[in-house]
Formats: C-alpha cells, sequence, structure tokens
C-alpha cells in the first residue's frame, strides 16, 4: 500500500493538515477560559469551527468537480493553517470564533477530499487496508498533537500551539501533486451523489453517536482534571488506543468483513466510556486511564468501520458524496458533543453524568450498527 504514490501523498497530506486541526482541539477552549470565557462557554470554539466544517463539507463534491482536486485540497490546507496565527492577538472568544469559522472551511475540505481519495486510490479487496492507513494519518497527530498542545499551553506557553496549527500550509505542494493522481468524472458523481448520500447516512449516524461522546471527551477533560499531567496522560492513552483501532481494524474487515466488527466495536465504546465516567466520579486514576484506553480503541475503530461500511453499501457510487455525509457526521458529533457535555453540566448533573449520557445515546445506536453491517440497501445494489 505504501509503494503506491498517490496514497503517499494522501499520508502526508494528512498528516499535516490534521496536526494543525489536532493543535487546538483541546488546548484552546482551555485557553478561552484562561482569556475569561465560561467552561460551558469554551466548548463553542470546537462547535462553530466544526459547524462550518458540516456546512462546507456538502459543497465541496460540486467544488472539486469544477475546479479539480488539486486546486480545491490546496485552497482548504491553506484555509486550515494560514489564520492561525490569529489565535495570539486576543483572548476574547469573539475573535477566537471568527478565526475558527475560517479555519473550519479549510478543514471541511479536507476532510471530504481526503477521505474520498481512500476508495479512489485503493486497490480492489484492500478498501479497509487504505482507511486503516489514511486513520493512522489522522490519529497519529492526534496521539502526539492533542495532548502535546494541552501540555505545551499548560506549561510552556500558547504560540507553540499556534505555530502547529500552522503546518496545514506545508501541505499545498501534496494537494496539487494529488490532482495528478485523481480528477473525478464530474457526470458520474453527480448522477449517483443522491444514491451514495442515502447509502451513507445509517452507518454515519453510528459515527456521530461515539464522536459526539469523543467530542466531549477531548473538550473537558482538561478542564474537569486542570493539573495538568492526568489529562494529558488520559488523552495520550485515549489517542493510542484510537490510532490502532483505527489502524488495525482495517485488515481485518477487509479479512474478515464488517458484519460483526461493528456492532462489537460499538459494545465496547459503551463499556469504555463507562469506565472512564467512573474513573472521574470516583476520582479513581486507573479507572479512568483504563476507560479511556477501551473507549478510544472503540473509537478508533468505529470510524475505520463506518467508512468502509458506507462505501460498500453506495457500490462504487458517488465516493465524494459518501465522504461528504461520513464527515458531516465525524464533525457534527465532535462539535455538537462539546456543546451538549458542557450544556448538561451546567445543569448540575456535572462532566462524569453528562458523558455518562454518551454512553446511553451509543448504546441506544446498536441496532443501527447491525442493520448497517449487515449489506448494502436495496437502491444502492441496483
Amino acid at each position: 500500500m505504501w509503494r503506491l504514490p498517490g496514497i503517499r501523498r494522501l499520508v502526508v497530506l494528512t498528516l499535516l493538515g490534521f496536526t494543525g486541526f489536532a493543535a487546538t482541539l483541546a488546548s484552546l477552549p482551555w485557553w478561552a477560559v484562561r482569556g475569561g470565557a465560561s467552561p460551558s462557554a469554551a466548548g463553542l470554539v470546537t462547535t462553530v469551527m466544526l459547524g462550518v466544517t458540516v456546512v462546507v463539507q456538502f459543497l465541496v463534491p460540486a467544488v472539486e468537480r469544477r475546479v479539480g482536486t488539486g486546486r480545491t485540497l490546496a485552497i482548504g490546507v491553506l484555509a486550515l493553517g494560514a489564520p492561525s496565527p490569529l489565535y495570539l492577538l486576543s483572548t476574547d472568544l469573539a475573535p477566537m470564533l471568527a478565526v475558527s469559522a475560517v479555519r473550519g472551511v479549510g478543514f471541511g475540505v479536507l476532510t471530504v477530499v481526503g477521505s474520498a481519495l481512500t476508495a479512489v486510490l485503493a486497490p480492489p479487496g484492500r478498501q479497509g487496508e487504505a482507511v486503516g492507513l489514511y486513520g493512522l494519518a489522522i490519529a497519529a497527530p492526534n496521539l502526539l498533537v492533542v495532548p502535546g498542545a494541552v501540555a505545551l499551553a499548560q506549561n510552556v506557553a500558547f504560540w507553540p500551539v499556534v505555530v502547529l496549527a500552522t503546518c496545514p500550509v506545508l501541505a499545498v505542494p501534496w494537494a496539487l501533486a494529488l490532482g495528478a493522481d485523481h480528477r473525478p468524472r464530474a457526470a458520474q458523481e453527480k448522477g449517483s451523489s443522491r444514491v451514495a448520500a442515502r447509502a451513507a447516512v445509517l452507518p454515519s449516524v453510528v459515527l456521530l453517536t461515539i464522536t459526539l461522546a469523543g467530542g466531549g471527551v477531548t473538550t473537558y477533560l482538561p478542564i474537569e482534571r486542570p493539573d495538568g499531567y492526568r489529562a494529558t496522560l488520559v488523552l495520550l492513552v485515549f489517542a493510542v488506543t484510537a490510532a490502532l483501532g483505527r489502524w488495525r481494524v482495517g485488515r481485518a474487515a477487509d479479512r474478515a468483513g464488517t458484519r460483526l466488527l461493528l456492532p462489537g466495536t460499538v459494545v465496547l465504546g459503551v463499556v469504555g466510556l463507562a469506565a472512564l465516567v467512573a474513573g472521574l466520579w470516583r476520582r479513581e486514576d486507573v479507572l479512568l486511564v483504563a476507560g479511556a484506553a477501551v473507549f478510544g480503541g472503540a473509537y478508533g475503530a468505529v470510524q475505520n468501520l463506518t467508512l468502509v461500511v458506507a462505501f460498500a453499501r453506495a457500490r462504487g457510487r458517488g465516493t465524494s458524496a459518501v465522504s461528504a455525509v461520513w464527515n458531516a457526521a465525524f464533525d457534527a458529533g465532535t462539535g455538537v458533543g462539546a456543546v451538549v457535555v458542557g450544556a448538561l453540566a451546567a445543569t448540575g448533573m456535572g462532566v462524569p453524568a453528562a458523558l455518562g449520557a454518551c454512553a446511553g445515546l451509543i448504546a441506544v445506536c446498536l441496532p443501527f450498527a447491525l442493520r448497517a453491517s449487515a449489506g448494502p440497501p436495496a437502491d444502492a445494489a441496483e
């Protein structure tokens, strides 16, 4: 897989792009609180960025057909990285939200085109492996940069975080090179996008529930455990197991299919998040770390499996449309999770109880995972 030039370019671009995104995912809400924002309002910096991202994601397939893959990607990584230094100009919440909105445009482009390219560039029968490698390129920044940025912000300064957030600008040459690897077939993509989008809905609902919980964990864990090293350790464990889950489950999906894997990982996610909640509630670090490890593994695996299932249900049609729906669910879940957990916590429930409610929501979606992994819908199979 790594010998394919297109795959290598996609991995490098993804590493640089998601380094910029991961740098502010957990550290920027903390920085907003330091600037005077309330903990419940701090989640807005994530929600606004991902809200713009979700809107843009549905527009990306049409833009890509018009201007091409390379130019679309180049615009995306520039919009994601170039505005980041503006975070240093003010600690007020309003300017932070404005910068985050612009960066959300770039992130929307990066996520849709990157995910769609895994289906286009992967050899036949190796879709899961390609998604796993792409997922590893996404997870590696989460593994290193999310906890590292929190540690830098809390113990050094915020400007090194901003430097990391500017990294997507370096990905422009790889974005333009990928344009030579893939030119979307406008007629086929446009004509099949509606069927493909419907096929992607069910696995995307499953994805949304687990990313909602993940967004709550990454946003509020540093605030709930503000002493620094504990939050960094738990986020690191969560990121490591998410990276391993997203990477290694790909080959298993190619060999054994997703019919049992997807529901099984959903159940694992409920168990892991429940353990993490118990660790927060009882303030037991061992239980907190163990819960983060199990939930992280499920969190990563569900991301891979739902994308593989979504492409399979679409039967090769409208890859950009499938990617748009899947990524919209991913980012909506992450962004809404930051607000929902904060709003529930502010009612008097507290962060542990709010995350417990997220675990219940994941459990409710288990039947959707069973149905989605059973096979493609009738209209996609025609």
